[in-house]
């Protein structure tokens, strides 16, 4: 009897506990967030959405669409096109660290971080954050497969 009662205050007590949601990955953390449309398109024409929904762990520097918007005119318009796919690929996976490296990670330090494309980020995170010269306006978006950082520059490699 007293085995029962244990296991039905138990079942009761495990029903009454909200269920914690899974976070989203980075893609549909970017679309859900709704300032990402330009990136998301680029994420998808360039066929980086299952990459990006992946296992990670990731960290994206994410332009917001008024940094695209700040580029030079017909620039986004000319990446998206089909023949540019090899440039857009280079572009947005210049923005993505192979590992989760929090705010936390870096503050008050400098640090050249590899990127999935190949090249070295320069981080400075000494009185707020840059990374190759675009400020991160906001940090530690967190994801189930990674982190984001809003950056208001698109970081074009060298």
């Amino acid at each position: 009897m007293f085995r029962r009662t244990l296991m039905g205050a138990a079942a009761a007590v495990a029903l009454a506990m909200p269920i914690k949601a899974q976070a989203a990955d980075i893609v549909d953390t970017a679309v859900s967030a709704g300032s990402f449309t330009t990136l998301v398109a680029a994420v998808q024409a360039a066929g980086l959405v299952d990459t990006l929904k992946g296992n990670g762990p990731f960290t994206v520097f994410a332009p917001t669409d008024e940094a695209f918007a700040a580029l030079p005119e017909g620039t986004v318009e000319s990446l998206l096109l089909p023949e540019n796919k090899d440039k857009l690929v280079e572009i947005l996976t210049y923005h993505v660290v192979p590992a989760k490296v929090m705010s936390g990670d870096i503050a008050g330090k400098r640090a050249k971080v590899l990127t999935v494309q190949g090249d070295r980020l320069s981080v400075i995170a000494k009185n707020g954050v840059r990374v190759n010269g675009a400020d991160v306006v906001q940090a530690d978006i967190e994801a189930s497969n990674g982190v984001i950082h809003v950056v208001d520059e698109v970081i074009l490699p060298e």
